[in-house]
């Protein structure tokens, strides 16, 4: 059902099953998939991208322009993928250079009035808690959480599992499988809530756990704590994932 009061550009291309209320704005270069919905008010701006059974709330837009100074006009895009959740006045904006994507993944809730910059990637099944700020070119991995209010600063990096209290601000990057907290922000501890409820066993947890105490306990560079966990951890992919991801942090980890 495309509404007669919404503007939905000629050019744009619709896929079936799609509910497109009054006053919802269709920007040209849009593409959207099947059985998504897009609520009153709502802007999907051009080079959106949109898979399937997405809900686009009251006052979100999806691909706005960049606030980025380097940006010249470029047609770039913002992907969104399937069975995302994107809450009133949200925004997401689209890549700043041509052949340059924002890329959200699937079955992700973005909160009201967060804001996910240019050039960002987001995995899935990811929150981005009410109000949230995630500057440009940060990438956020799979089941990630941002509490409400959480400042991200460009470039950094948060890790697969982990969880930001709200009203935190980070300049560097959070590995997977923890939760950060505090002003200034730092290690408190490891998701375990999160890591029960996804199905990861108790055994699993404990490597993980005795790995962050290497890594923040152990009073040693981290280069020195990456060699004992390959030493004295059990091996996994989780366990390597740590690993990877310390080792390849450009910006440093916090504290």
């Amino acid at each position: 059902m495309i509404s007669p009061l919404a503007y939905v550009d000629p050019s744009a291309k619709i896929g079936n099953n799609v509910t497109i209320h009054p006053f919802a704005y269709i920007d040209k270069n849009v593409e959207i998939g099947d059985d998504n919905v897009i609520m009153p008010y709502a802007s999907l701006m051009s080079g959106t991208r949109m898979g399937n059974g997405n809900t686009v709330y009251q006052g979100a837009v999806v691909a706005a322009t960049p606030q980025d100074f380097n940006y010249t006009g470029d047609d770039t895009i913002a992907r969104i993928g399937n069975n995302n959740v994107i809450r009133e006045n949200a925004v997401i904006i689209r890549g700043t250079f041509a052949g340059n994507e924002t890329r959200i993944g699937n079955d992700n809730f973005i909160m009201t009035g967060s804001r996910i910059s240019h050039d960002v990637t987001v995995g899935n099944s990811c929150i981005i808690g009410n109000g949230s700020q995630i500057s440009g070119n940060c990438i956020i991995e799979d089941h990630a959480i941002l509490t409400s209010n959480v400042l991200m600063q460009g470039k950094t990096r948060l890790g697969a599992y982990s969880l930001v209290q709200g009203g935190c601000r980070f300049i560097k990057d959070i590995p997977p499988f923890i939760v950060a907290a505090h002003e200034p922000i730092e290690f408190y501890s490891i998701n375990t809530v999160v890591l029960e409820h996804a199905g990861f066993p108790e055994t699993l947890i404990k490597h993980i756990a005795q790995a962050y105490r290497i890594l923040y306990k152990a009073n040693t560079s981290q280069h020195d704590a990456l060699l004992r966990i390959k030493e004295q951890v059990p091996g996994s992919k989780e366990i390597d994932h740590i690993i990877e991801f310390v080792a390849s942090s450009k910006l440093g980890l916090i504290h």
